[in-house]
């Protein structure tokens, strides 16, 4: 039950097609029915995690499109617009879970959440904490490709984008992640940091054309012209 409702606030979030980055209808309607299961299980610290967890990223919706509806990726954000109550409430909750209740992968996921929401400045992220996190989940959820991408990401913060590219040639033979655009765009990311610029570019290509959301493809698009000769 927890995935499904994870599944509906990730949709809702992130709209997997068509002209609207968000759905609203849908993350509020996941929170909703979280909190009414965190009404019934107080003690799950799982149930609590998932909640945090959805407060701490939707806390971020209001800087995260342009009123073109242009996406704005996480470090470009205007941070002072980010909803600073949903922010205190799942710091709480996640808080809260960690310290009472067994660990679990909602709550890693919660916490890493939190660090980002808690850096006044992009440049202020704990991003060696985020990695230690990362490190964590992937032993606790193994097997999860889109765990591993985002460690790739913590990993090239840290330790540099080689580091996070290496990690990244592990998901190559996932069929899993295919035709996905996640993998291509966090190489064309990675690539960028690493100052390879026309394999960066041509990675952008990639990640648009596998995208079906369309502010996500002309980010991905703008991204790929920004890097043009």
């Amino acid at each position: 039950m927890l995935h499904v409702l994870y599944l509906i606030f990730n949709e809702g979030y992130t709209s997997s097609s068509g002209p609207d980055l968000h759905r609203r209808e849908l993350t509020g309607e996941a929170i909703r029915l979280t909190r009414a299961v965190h009404r019934l299980r107080p003690d799950d610290g799982e149930v609590a995690g998932l909640l945090a967890l959805m407060l701490l990223t939707d806390a971020r919706r209001p800087a995260r499109s342009r009123p073109d509806g242009a996406l704005v990726p996480l470090a470009e954000q205007d941070r002072s617009r980010w909803n600073r109550e949903y922010i205190a409430e799942g710091v709480a909750l996640v808080t809260d879970a960690l310290a009472r209740t067994p660990l679990g992968p909602y709550q890693l996921q919660a916490a890493i959440a939190a660090v980002h929401d808690e850096a006044e400045r992009a440049e202020d992220t704990d991003w060696p904490q985020i990695l230690a996190l990362y490190r964590l989940l992937e032993r606790m959820a193994p097997a999860n490709p889109m765990v591993t991408l985002n460690h790739a990401v913590a990993l090239a913060m840290v330790e540099g984008p080689r580091a996070g590219l290496e990690l990244l040639e592990t998901l190559d033979a996932d069929g899993r992640l295919a035709d996905h655009h996640r993998p291509a765009a966090v190489r064309a990311h990675l690539l960028e940091m690493a100052g390879d610029l026309d394999a960066a570019r041509s990675a952008y290509r990639c990640a648009a054309r596998r995208t079906t959301s369309l502010p996500e493809r002309r980010h991905l698009e703008t991204h790929a012209a920004r890097l043009a000769p």
